[in-house]
């Protein structure tokens, strides 16, 4: 049994998981983002007594080198070592993830990319996020930074358009995760349509034939299936499941598929990028299995 969290910028989820890789929610606070011990406290109540490891999916980049995050959405947590925090104030096994990351091991272990070696699995949602796992295990880097694809140049090169050049939360101007989520989305329409639409609205358009919209959407998925080529040409996953709000529309996965397909060296007859289906909180799942990971390592 673990005791699993999902972290992110407006809430704290907690359940316990078991083998059977199903979440019992215990319960969910809202995140205090400004306060880093009202952070810790929120964890160690939900948390509760008891000695079961503590798994933590959270929505930031953990340094495996000494655990520090960097999370933009959580600005108390921002530079901290949040396992190591942890364990010091409930005396038991911590073990920190990124949200993505969490997201591929569950996806790998018990979703699409179950029974296959090699998994990139993708969240499209409000920004965009990735995760590399191999034979079952996350692929990490020598930073923490291993596949988030989402934080290279973003490019318009079958389209050939002039893209807005926004700075992105991690510090660099003109990342494709600045265009390839929900807000992306709605960025890019603004840009080259000078319309206010939000992403539903704008997919449903697109899907009706709407000119403006149709534009939009072939300059988005150049942007981000030119950046999910490139990646997929370098790790030749089996299988690419994508999750997010975004992945909940099956037109514009499609698209997505077809895309790449069309922009990735390797012949694939069936389809490489797929929705996920529902199922457990990923993140939570993911989290528990990382920390049963680190605990019997």
């Amino acid at each position: 049994m673990v005791i699993a969290f999902d972290i992110g910028g407006t809430k704290i989820a907690a359940a316990r998981v078991g083998a059977e890789m199903t979440a019992n929610e215990i319960g969910r606070l809202p995140t205090p983002t400004r306060d880093y011990d009202a952070f810790c406290a929120a964890i160690a109540d939900l948390a509760g007594p008891g000695d079961e490891p503590i798994g933590i999916s959270i929505a930031g980049v953990v340094d495996p080198r000494d655990g520090r995050l960097t999370v933009a959405n959580i600005p108390c947590a921002d530079g901290k070592s949040l396992a190591a925090d942890i364990e010091t104030r409930l005396g038991r096994r911590v073990s920190v993830l990124n949200d993505a990351k969490a997201f591929a091991l569950a996806e790998a272990a018990v979703g699409l990319g179950k029974g296959h070696a090699s998994v990139f699995a993708v969240i499209i949602g409000t920004g965009i996020g990735g995760a590399f796992v191999l034979n079952g295990r996350l692929v990490i880097g020598s930073t923490g930074s291993a596949g988030e694809w989402g934080h290279g140049p973003a490019a318009a090169t079958r389209t050939v358009a002039i893209l807005p050049n926004i700075r992105c939360g991690c510090g660099q101007p003109g990342c494709l995760d600045t265009l390839g989520g929900a807000r992306g989305l709605e960025r890019l329409h603004r840009h080259l349509s000078g319309i206010e639409a939000d992403s539903p609205n704008i997919l449903t358009a697109w899907q009706q034939g709407e000119p403006d919209a149709v534009r939009t959407l072939d300059v988005y998925l150049d942007v981000v299936g030119g950046a999910l080529a490139n990646a997929v040409n370098i790790l030749d996953p089996d299988i690419v499941p994508i999750g997010g709000g975004l992945a909940r529309n099956g037109a514009l996965i499609a698209a997505i598929d077809a895309e790449v397909r069309a922009r990735t060296l390797g012949s694939r007859a069936m389809a490489l990028c797929v929705p996920t289906e529902a199922g457990p909180e990923k993140g939570l799942v993911g989290a528990a299995l990382y920390a049963s990971e680190i605990a019997l390592s």
